[in-house]
């Protein structure tokens, strides 16, 4: 411990005194709920839930409440949290052909089997503000706990709509995605450090849990030309997708619930050869809850990640493994950051007395100080 910082106790107390009376706000104002969190910011609440690793909007929410929005604050106490659980089962692989869906769109094919369903989505809106959302529910005559409008019968969704690409892998011009030879079971990075050279499954589970900003600006510089890429959005799809475990004791499959998730296939730049026939490129992205942006931007980080597999040149950042699975992670990325505001006394003093025994030495030779090599002579002032 420094010993400029013992003591400190009572200001940290009251720095968390603070913090409370930060996060409440004026006390005139109702309290928000964890309810209203879960309910009202589900697009937050799924980003924590994917980030976190842990998928429970309760949880979630309350994260956001105590983080007092911060959701990078909310997804380091999620995945804190998540480090007390126990692992009870591993379920089966979820199969998202079976997703009943609430949204699917695909921007390669108008026209496919069970529709486009545009569902709930800010795509179409005109980005004006709705100052209708500032009057008071109480005032446009709406009571707590009713809707504001009767919901919208939808149209009927095929139990299982197939995948988009699964019609380019049947003619042959994807890449068909095979099961390793043993179909070993993948390394787990929230129990194993991440370490290199990492295989696809341990790169799609780093970048699931990474930061959508870090993430959104890889996929933007891929689309600029910082990677040989040019995706389409085959298909885009939201619902729910039942989890199921295989007890011991059973030995088959039973069903014990349901997650939300968002689903992005990327068709990218095709790959061939001599030996074989032009095929198009696969990317892929999954998150928990409806996270398109989070999905897409995954979906298009992969297919640069797999430039090496593919056999092509590595230049841009997006394509280096190791500089973006060691950067995306926003949780280690916010504790390095922050961590330079924490007490750096002896190592700024050390340093200080570093620089000034330089200087010393330099004016007792008689050599020039840092300000006069650094101040301009009058033959550069002339020119300039």
């Amino acid at each position: 411990m420094y010993v400029a910082v013992k003591g400190g106790e009572k200001a940290i107390e009251q720095s968390y005194e603070a913090l409370a009376r930060m996060r409440r706000g004026d006390p005139a104002v109702p309290e928000l709920s964890v309810a209203q969190i879960r309910e009202q910011l589900p697009l937050a609440v799924a980003r924590v839930m994917s980030e976190g690793s842990l998928y429970d909007h309760d949880l979630a929410a309350l994260a956001i409440k105590q983080a007092g929005g911060d959701l990078l604050e909310a997804i380091f106490l999620l995945r804190a949290y998540r480090t007390t659980l126990p692992r009870l089962l591993s379920t089966v692989p979820v199969d998202t052909a079976r997703m009943v869906i609430e949204r699917r769109i695909s921007a390669t094919f108008k026209d496919l089997p069970g529709g486009q369903v545009l569902g709930a989505t800010y795509d179409y809106t005109q980005r004006l503000l709705d100052f209708s959302l500032a009057a008071d529910a109480g005032a446009r005559g709406i009571e707590p706990g009713d809707a504001a409008a009767p919901p919208v019968n939808p149209l009927p969704i095929p139990p299982a709509t197939p995948r988009v690409l699964d019609f380019l892998n049947k003619e042959g011009l994807i890449e068909e995605e095979a099961i390793p030879p043993g179909d070993p079971q993948p390394a787990d990075l929230t129990r194993e450090p991440l370490h290199f050279p990492a295989d696809r499954p341990l790169r799609l589970q780093s970048l699931a849990r990474g930061d959508e900003g870090f993430l959104l600006g890889l996929a933007y510089s891929t689309q600029r030309g910082y990677a040989r890429n040019h995706p389409f959005a085959g298909e885009i799809r939201y619902g729910k997708v039942a989890v199921e475990v295989v007890p011991e004791e059973l030995g088959f499959a039973i069903e014990i619930g349901d997650i939300e998730l968002t689903e992005c296939q990327m068709v990218n730049q095709f790959a061939g050869s001599h030996a074989e026939p032009a095929k198009f490129t696969r990317g892929y992205g999954l998150a928990f809850g409806h996270g398109e942006r989070k999905a897409m931007a995954m979906g298009l980080v992969d297919r640069a990640l797999r430039a090496q597999e593919l056999d092509e040149e590595i230049g841009a950042p997006a394509q280096m493994a190791e500089f973006v699975l060691y950067h995306a992670d926003n949780v280690e990325a916010s504790g390095f950051v922050q961590h330079l505001k924490l007490p750096h006394y002896v190592d700024f003093q050390s340093e200080l007395n570093l620089i000034r025994g330089l200087r010393r030495e330099a004016n007792a030779a008689g050599k020039p100080g840092d300000a006069d090599v650094a101040k301009p002579s009058t033959s550069d002032q002339k020119a300039a």
